[in-house]
């Protein structure tokens, strides 16, 4: 058992009021790994997420998560996973320790107070344990809302944008103690906006509307788009922006600050749209590997066309 899956589900399908949200998903996640679940806002990975921990049974498909099947079961996976969802979910005018108490309490935990001590230790939360929820910022919350979500010793993390609105270190702060989880046996499924985040996750399944568009490692779906992309600098990379835009061979333009990103699938035919231009003065073109962002912007470009 130990060396089956985290999650093995097969052709999830989910729908509401008559619309697909998850059509036909299957992911297969190993123990103690970190998968990073994107896509854009509606993409259906909320609702991937409910079903993988038992608060939503699939239309159709199969599957199991922690060993246990996600239809008959879903009890005993909502024992063993932690899940985090994206709005702050505890009680504003209780505590640090009161809130986690709470939950020990929901779990049945034996030694209810020496979880609550060790969860309050972790997290860097002991200043802090007497303060109410409501007074906390942005970090601190997802502090405590981690602290909640471990404290039970779950064998599955189910995190949902768990760092939207926090600043830049406390988002650091909360993917290390992640690989720290990971690397004593966790399992961690965390939807995320973020590229950096992306690219410190183990693979990554990129979901859009309700459809994996690409799977693997970051370097995988990278080199799995076919794009190739020029970096170019210059004092302005707007203007020559607004020029490239829709010239044949040229798939996509992005301004990066002083930087611009000119992509395309077919590299012989970027080149020839790109070639006049690279004589101008004032700019540098360097071939380079498209970032993961310039991927998935090409992989949503269908989507765009059809909603236009």
């Amino acid at each position: 058992m130990s060396q089956a899956p985290a999650i093995d589900v097969r052709e999830l399908t989910k729908s509401f009021a008559g619309r697909k949200v998850v059509d036909n998903f299957s992911i297969q996640v190993p123990r103690g790994q970190v998968w990073g679940f994107l896509g854009p806002n509606g993409s259906g990975k909320t609702t991937t997420i409910r079903m993988l921990c038992g608060l939503l049974l699939p239309d159709s498909g199969t599957g199991t998560c922690l060993g246990y099947d996600i239809r008959r079961e879903a009890a005993a996976i909502k024992r063993n996973v932690g899940y985090m969802t994206q709005k702050f979910s505890f009680y504003e005018d209780l505590s640090i320790r009161e809130n986690l108490d709470f939950v020990a309490r929901v779990y049945q935990m034996d030694k209810r107070r020496t979880a609550v001590d060790q969860a309050i230790e972790r997290l860097g939360l002991v200043r802090r344990q007497a303060q109410l929820a409501g007074t906390l910022s942005g970090g601190w919350k997802q502090r405590l809302a981690l602290a909640a979500c471990i404290l039970h010793r779950p064998q599955l993390l189910l995190l949902d944008e768990p760092t939207a609105g926090v600043d830049p270190q406390a988002r650091r702060d909360f993917w290390d103690e992640i690989h720290q989880l990971a690397a004593q046996g966790l399992t961690v499924l965390v939807s995320t906006h973020y590229m950096d985040e992306a690219e410190r996750c183990d693979r990554i399944v990129y979901l859009a509307y309700g459809t994996v568009l690409a799977r693997g490692t970051v370097d995988e779906v990278i080199a799995g788009s076919g794009l190739t992309t020029w970096i170019v600098q210059g004092e302005d990379v707007r203007g020559l922006a607004a020029e490239l835009q829709g010239q044949p061979g040229i798939d996509q333009v992005s301004v990066f600050g002083v930087t611009l990103h000119v992509s395309g699938k077919d590299a012989a035919a970027l080149e020839r749209a790109i070639a006049p231009f690279r004589a101008r003065p004032g700019f540098t073109w360097e071939k380079s590997q498209p970032s993961l962002e310039d991927v998935f912007i090409h992989l949503m470009a269908p989507f765009r066309e059809q909603t236009s």
